[in-house]
């Protein structure tokens, strides 16, 4: 009877415990299908919880340097708007300085020509001191106030410093966020340094001074300087531009790649899983009926 009544308890033990067992596993299923994870614990896996951490990891720091793409395409963005501005500005400057190169023109025209020239000098340091998207200069490198300022007499000094800020965008390549003035503004003319904002206002004062056509034909050239260095910025941004373009969608396909490994580490695939779950549900049900169905037996009874 002693042997009896232990094999009667090892009887409704083991069957506790593989029902016990039976019903974890359909309720971790069931939590599997529910959150679309595989994983719960890192008990559960050590070696696919740690390959999930890394790639947890690297979207984390990929998400920075996605952020980092978008301000810099961002301020790009606006650099190039700029620099069209500044461009058709100078453009008008130099159809105005062709104007007045011609001999027949009048003295009180020319006069005329010299204060619209003026005036184009404030308006292109105002298209210079535009701000990115975070308010600062776009053209002040790692300055936190104007690019440029006019002094009493309205000539323009470059106030940034002569460094850009740069965005790291992931696997050890940076961006610079924009160009200096001096990238764009700065030229030489005749065998002297100068820029587009100086170059404008010396033939404005000279016009304005009653300079004749000859003044306004030596100009001419430096016109076409300027303009070399403002086309070499539109390129040198628009080939950043294109670059970033490139940078970001390499990190979409990367992004995508992680989020495909981790699935295939983490994830569920949810038809097993159905299967599975039901395959289990019929053993739990088939189990709880036949220990049932023994424990009513009158032999069982007997024994017990």
């Amino acid at each position: 009877m002693i042997s009896t009544g232990i094999g009667t308890a090892a009887f409704y033990t083991r069957s506790l415990r593989e029902m016990t067992d039976l019903r974890r596993s359909t309720e971790a299923l069931q939590t599997q299908l529910v959150t679309g994870e595989r994983l719960a614990r890192s008990s559960d896996d050590p070696v696919a919880a740690s390959r999930l951490r890394t790639l947890d990891r690297a979207d984390r720091l990929a998400q920075i340097d996605a952020a980092n793409a978008r301000r810099a395409s961002s301020d790009l963005s606006l650099a190039a708007s700029a620099l069209q501005n500044l461009a058709d500005d100078f453009t008008r400057a130099r159809e105005l300085a062709t104007w007045a190169a011609n001999d027949p023109l009048a003295p009180e025209q020319r006069e005329i020509i010299g204060r619209e020239l003026l005036s184009m000098v404030s308006s292109m340091v105002a298209t210079a001191n535009a701000t990115d998207s975070s308010g600062n200069a776009l053209f002040g490198g790692t300055a936190t106030g104007p690019a440029y300022i006019l002094d009493g007499a309205g000539n323009a000094s470059y106030a940034g410093t002569p460094q850009n800020e740069t965005l790291a965008l992931g696997d050890g390549q940076s961006v610079a966020r924009g160009i200096t003035g001096p990238q764009f503004a700065e030229f030489e003319h005749a065998g002297v340094a100068t820029d587009i904002f100086v170059h404008v206002k010396i033939l404005g004062d000279a016009l304005q001074g009653g300079a004749g056509g000859d003044i306004a034909r030596a100009a001419l050239a430096g016109f076409d300087e300027g303009m070399e260095s403002l086309t070499r910025a539109q390129t040198l941004t628009g080939t950043r531009l294109a670059w970033i373009e490139t940078v970001e969608a390499r990190q979409v396909i990367t992004s995508e790649s992680r989020a495909s490994e981790a699935a295939e580490t983490g994830g569920v695939d949810p038809a097993a899983a159905v299967v599975r779950l039901k395959a289990l549900l019929v053993v739990l049900e088939a189990s709880q009926i036949g220990f049932a169905r023994v424990g009513e037996t009158s032999l069982f009874n007997i024994i017990r």
